[in-house]
């Protein structure tokens, strides 16, 4: 019988909203932005203008066109390093 997995708790970060990071691994390497949100449970930030994924919208009630739109996909905090610190 499989065992339910426990929900994980929210983890003190280094980096915070609004700090400048630059990200140090990944396809974006070497590139620097704004951080738009944190999620503290999954480890992940939205930095401002990187890691665009695109997204596929069905035709609703609001958007009778549909289309497809670029959004920001987040980023393990492994992955980035603070730059400057607005908190600091």
């Amino acid at each position: 019988m499989a065992t339910k997995s426990k929900a994980q708790k929210p983890v003190k970060l280094h980096v915070k909203t609004g700090d400048t990071v630059k990200v140090i691994a990944g396809d974006e390497r070497g590139k620097t932005g704004v951080i738009k949100s944190v999620n503290r449970t999954t480890q992940r930030v939205i930095v401002e203008g990187l890691n665009l994924v695109t997204k596929h919208n069905k035709p609703s009630a609001k958007n009778p066109q549909g289309g497809i739109t670029k959004i920001e996909a987040g980023i393990h905090v492994s992955n980035v390093k603070a730059v400057d610190s607005t908190n600091a």
